[in-house]
């Protein structure tokens, strides 16, 4: 059976690099590929799996429908996959708790968990602002794998 550790690994050998997967309305499912990252959830402390996406990305309306989504990594023929319900925070999604500040600080936090750096925090936190990027936290209700 595969872990949170097995994903955090994975993460650092992919960059982060995973499946992202939701239901549409007719139950077809729309899957994408993003960074994600293992980090502890603002509010409960939990592990989560996180992804930073667009403001206007069909993931994100997807996920705010249904509340749910899966992130599935590989390394090698090796690989994880994270189902369960999603947190939605971002700019247009708030969550108690959690101001504008701490949004900007979520955002980093996601990238930096799915391996991400940044010379100018500063412009990465601009271009987050002006596209409206929300973070996705997986909350980890089902944990399959290949490890």
């Amino acid at each position: 059976m595969a872990s949170l550790d097995d994903v955090r690994r994975m993460v650092s050998h992919e960059t982060g690099l995973a499946t992202i997967a939701v239901v549409r309305g007719d139950g077809s499912v729309h899957a994408t590929v993003a960074n994600v990252g293992v980090l502890r959830h603002p509010i409960t402390g939990d592990d989560v799996v996180g992804v930073v996406v667009r403001g206007n990305a069909v993931k994100l309306r997807l996920a705010r429908r249904t509340g749910r989504a899966s992130a599935t990594i590989r390394h090698g023929w090796a690989w994880a996959g994270v189902e369960g319900p999603v947190d939605i925070i971002g700019p247009d999604d708030p969550h108690h708790g959690i101001d504008a500040d701490g949004v900007r600080l979520l955002l980093r936090d996601v990238f930096r968990a799915a391996g991400g750096a940044h010379e100018d925090y500063g412009e990465y936190d601009r271009v987050m602002l002006a596209e409206r990027r929300t973070a996705i936290l997986i909350k980890p209700e089902r944990i399959l794998g290949q490890v």
